[in-house]
C-alpha cells in the first residue's frame, strides 16, 4: 500500500490515505473530510460512510482532489 501524501489546492491542505480497492480517505485542513473513488478517467466519486458504496453526484472539488491524487509522484 502507498504512503500517505499531502496535496495542495490553492491554499488549502489534503491529506490522502490510499486505502484497499483504490480508494482514498481524504483529511482537509487536519480533519477527516471524505473517502474517494476513481470512477472513470477524470471522474471521482464520493463514498458514503456507512456503505462504501459510491454517491453518483458529481463533485467539482473531489473531481479536483482526484486529479491532483493522479498527478502525485512520490519523491
Amino acid at each position: 500500500m502507498e504512503e500517505p501524501f499531502d496535496i495542495f489546492i490553492g491554499s488549502t491542505t489534503y491529506s490522502v490515505f490510499p486505502e484497499e480497492d483504490n480508494s482514498f480517505t481524504i483529511f482537509k485542513e487536519g480533519k477527516e473530510y471524505v473517502r474517494i473513488q476513481k470512477d472513470t478517467e477524470g471522474i471521482w466519486l464520493k463514498l458514503d460512510y456507512e456503505s462504501d458504496l459510491p454517491i453518483f453526484d458529481e463533485d467539482p472539488e473531489v473531481n479536483e482532489i482526484g486529479g491532483q491524487i493522479s498527478l502525485y509522484q512520490p519523491e
